[in-house]
């Protein structure tokens, strides 16, 4: 049995494909939903972020649903925005989350105002990784529609190290983290060639060092675990990436999802998004006309992988491709008006 996890703007979809075909159920109807994770080696465990409610887990499968107590605040005294003197300011943002690939306790929940918080009990408790807001480039951080903050948009654990964490911050900086002392974090800012406006990171479990960024400014790839990226963009005409995906059996087979601005990305009136592949050397390829929709009036695609298989959600349903994007089918899952004007904002397979 397969459980998904899709993540809309405004409620988590839970589909179960089991022997008597699909089913799905909805939770946290009415929140404005961020991000969600888990992981294969907790199954019936997964965690959800909101933008204005905090951190949400299931341990049944996605049966229920409860609000953790995380205590994620700001300290006025590190001057960062939103702060205001004489107290705390807690902040209910929790915009990204990764579950270890090496211990699935440990947990990381990134927020806005950019903050990076770790779990080691499968998010009973949490601690503040310290740091982040005192690198120098923070000045130069904004997130355009909210141009007075910026948050940490997406958290990746390295699959070969399980000390090394990389943030990427939306819009500022491309970060990689030594978490080996959570209470003296070394975090390095802004490697050669890192993109700015990053949205998605992905690493690869039979690559050491390969980290792949889809980001407003473009894709770019890193094979030294983040300590400098090229730019590989020939063929790539919409150029503001947002999920970026590699094939479990070929790291130099990469997916992304894209448009040429935000506006034709995110929004389903004026959107116009693409997906392309690259294979190796070769430039990127515009997969057309292979049953996953693209174009006028598709928002951009999230996608992930489970089992050899990639699976992509737009505000046209569910997809999922055997062959890395050659062909896509559309999984027979409730999908109403409603959705079709949502962006997808997260999304996890269990096997």
């Amino acid at each position: 049995m397969t459980t998904i996890y899709a993540a809309m703007r405004n409620r988590l979809l839970v589909c179960t494909d089991g022997e008597d075909g699909w089913t799905t159920a909805e939770h946290l109807k009415g929140h404005d939903l961020e991000c969600v994770a888990s992981s294969p080696d907790e199954p019936e465990r997964a965690f959800v972020g909101t933008f204005e409610d905090g951190l949400y887990r299931t341990e049944d499968g996605g049966g229920t649903f409860e609000r953790l107590e995380t205590g994620f605040r700001i300290e006025t005294g590190d001057e960062s925005r939103g702060a205001e003197d004489g107290g705390t300011v807690e902040t209910e943002a929790v915009m990204s989350l990764a579950v270890s690939p090496h211990d699935p306790d440990v947990v990381y929940a990134g927020t806005e105002p950019s903050r990076v918080y770790r779990s080691e009990d499968g998010g009973d408790s949490w601690t503040h990784l310290e740091g982040i807001i005192d690198l120098p480039s923070e000045e130069e951080w904004f997130f355009p529609p909210r141009p007075d903050t910026h948050h940490t948009r997406w958290l990746e654990v390295d699959p070969f190290d399980p000390d090394r964490l990389y943030v990427g911050i939306e819009l500022g900086a491309f970060i990689v983290g030594d978490v080996s002392d959570p209470s003296d974090v070394h975090w390095r800012e802004r490697p050669p060639g890192s993109r700015r406006d990053n949205h998605s990171l992905a690493v690869h479990p039979d690559r050491e060092g390969r980290v792949y960024s889809a980001a407003g400014d473009g894709f770019a790839v890193s094979n030294d675990g983040g300590e400098s990226f090229s730019h590989p963009q020939d063929g790539l005409e919409h150029t503001y990436c947002w999920s970026v995906v590699p094939d479990p059996a070929d790291p130099d087979r990469i997916l992304v999802s894209s448009a040429s601005g935000a506006s034709k990305a995110h929004t389903a009136e004026t959107a116009a998004s693409y997906v392309y592949r690259k294979d190796g050397d070769e430039p990127w390829e515009r997969l057309e006309e292979r049953g996953l929709p693209m174009g006028d009036g598709v928002v951009r695609a999230v996608f992930t992988t489970a089992d050899g298989t990639v699976y992509g959600v737009n505000n046209r349903g569910l997809f999922r491709s055997s062959d890395f994007g050659d062909s896509w089918e559309r999984a027979d899952v409730e999908w109403d008006e409603g959705l079709e004007t949502q962006t997808p904002r997260g999304l996890v397979v269990v096997p």
